[in-house]
């Protein structure tokens, strides 16, 4: 968790507890927007269920089923769907476009080298508006 951690802190220029937070809040988005290759990647790579439950604050659940429900699926036909929402959730951690895309970045270039390509894809193509993030 420490590594994914203090690469997530580098990439955005933050502090490392910010980076935890937006990990956490990346990873359960993921979590539930693309359950099934996320349940695959946990399994290969276990340490990342700790980041997602470091985000305890909101209860392991993210922005919760009704905001999912209000900005995540009511917003799809904007373009934007979930990860509309995400950014919202992460400039509220106070991160600049360009930190999230750093964050984004970085995320899935840590997916990639511990469960490769195949997983990460899959996640793409289940979420819309993801592939600008990764």
């Amino acid at each position: 968790m420490d590594n994914l951690i203090a690469k997530m802190a580098a990439a955005t220029q933050t502090t490392p507890e910010v980076a935890r937070q937006a990990s956490a809040t990346v990873l359960d988005f993921l979590q539930r927007e693309a359950p099934e290759p996320m349940g695959r990647i946990l399994d290969k790579a276990p340490a990342l269920k700790a980041v997602i439950a470091s985000g305890a604050q909101s209860g392991g659940e993210g922005m919760g089923g009704g905001l999912k429900g209000l900005m995540g699926v009511g917003a799809g036909a904007m373009g934007g769907g979930g990860v509309m929402a995400l950014g919202g959730q992460l400039m509220g951690l106070g991160l600049s476009m360009d930190q999230i895309q750093s964050l984004g970045k970085a995320m899935f270039e840590y997916l990639r080298e511990n469960v490769g390509d195949e997983l990460v894809g899959e996640i793409s193509a289940e979420i819309p508006g993801i592939s600008q993030f990764i």
